[in-house]
């Protein structure tokens, strides 16, 4: 059955351990207490974790991670800052691998895996990234596959990403991904490549968790934004996103829902 839920500004899965290291790492906040006794109560749970996470944003804007992103930032991505933090805090407490289409120069992976590491938990990345060249002005490559290995052996990740050169949806990539990722395997996809991240979630969608933390960056902005847009709100309609909200210069963020 699908499930309609509001869409509000961001979305956080509270748990205890992502509570217990929080108030380690930086000043905590009173959680706020959400009254809206006119909303379903899904709705009104779902609120909370919107404003949770909202806050917890807030507390990373004044920790030391922000500082290490910030350089990341600065010198391997177009992604703002604000998904930066929220990249790392999906692969630091959320639960399982992460799988990532479109890297460019790895800026989003690089903040994947310093969370990775520091969630202390084993994790496996697999960056797909299909290489090329790009114009942008502050951010070009003349060979990407080239300035994304750079990047991440000058931010010490090399040897936690598995990098595969290819399009997301050739058989040869799909064979690798599948053979280092299983069923329900995946807990954070990040998906900033092309305008059809549909094909990308028909052909991976089964690998990813009940729950799993769903990036999708150009949600608006570009001229890809806006097919890109409409398969996203057709997905949320058919109820296999959760959307939780948009960030920086227009990335979305959600969750998955297994058919």
């Amino acid at each position: 059955m699908c499930r309609r839920t509001r869409s509000y500004f961001a979305y956080f899965a509270s748990d205890s351990k992502a509570v217990e290291i929080l108030r380690r790492d930086v000043a905590p906040l009173r959680s706020a207490v959400v009254d809206e006794p006119s909303l379903p109560a899904t709705n009104a749970s779902h609120l909370n974790q919107v404003l949770e996470l909202l806050r917890t944003l807030m507390q990373y804007r004044s920790a030391e991670v922000r500082h290490r992103l910030e350089k990341v930032g600065r010198e391997a991505s177009m992604l703002h800052l604000d998904v930066l933090l929220l990249i790392y805090h999906f692969a630091r407490f959320g639960s399982g691998d992460i799988l990532e289409i479109g890297p460019y120069v790895g800026g989003s992976t690089i903040a994947a895996a310093v969370g990775a590491r520091d969630s202390g938990t084993p994790k496996k990345i697999i960056s797909i990234e299909a290489g090329g060249r790009l114009k942008h002005f502050r951010l070009s490559s003349k060979n990407i596959i080239k300035d994304l290995k750079k990047n991440l052996a000058r931010f010490g990740v090399t040897e936690d990403v598995a990098l595969i050169n290819g399009h997301s949806f050739d058989e040869a990539t799909m064979s690798e991904v599948r053979h280092r990722l299983s069923s329900g395997d995946v807990g954070l996809f990040i998906f900033d490549a092309d305008n059809n991240v549909r094909r990308d979630l028909d052909c991976y969608g089964d690998l990813l968790n009940d729950g799993c933390w769903v990036v999708i960056d150009d949600y608006f902005g570009p001229a890809k934004a806006a097919p890109l847009r409409a398969q996203v709100d057709a997905l949320v309609s058919e109820g296999r996103l959760v959307p939780f909200g948009y960030y920086g210069w227009g990335t979305w963020v959600g969750q998955w829902q297994p058919k």
